[in-house]
């Protein structure tokens, strides 16, 4: 399973993870829901107790994630696959 922090102006928000079944699972840090409950990450993720769970890249992540001559130029440097889409994300 891999894992990311992230992080809204640089506080910890919560934990991004692939699961070994392909599923990916976001879920707010405690610490975080009690002292920023309305500075949700996106607006389909709001700040709860709720573990949002995806079978694709949740959108908001996966727009972060490089395209085109940028995610050629990405996915060389770090030889990492342009399908790898957590990958690509925790090298960004």
């Amino acid at each position: 399973m891999r894992r990311a922090v992230v992080k809204y102006n640089g506080i910890k928000a919560g934990i991004l993870s692939e699961e070994e079944n392909g599923e990916y699972l976001f879920v707010y840090h405690e610490e975080y829901r009690k002292n920023y409950p309305e500075l949700f990450i996106t607006f389909s993720m709001p700040v709860s107790k709720q573990n949002f769970r995806s079978k694709n890249l949740f959108p908001f992540f996966d727009g972060l994630i490089p395209e085109g001559w940028l995610l050629d130029i990405a996915s060389e440097s770090w030889k990492i696959n342009k399908n790898d889409r957590m990958g690509l994300l925790l090298s960004c």
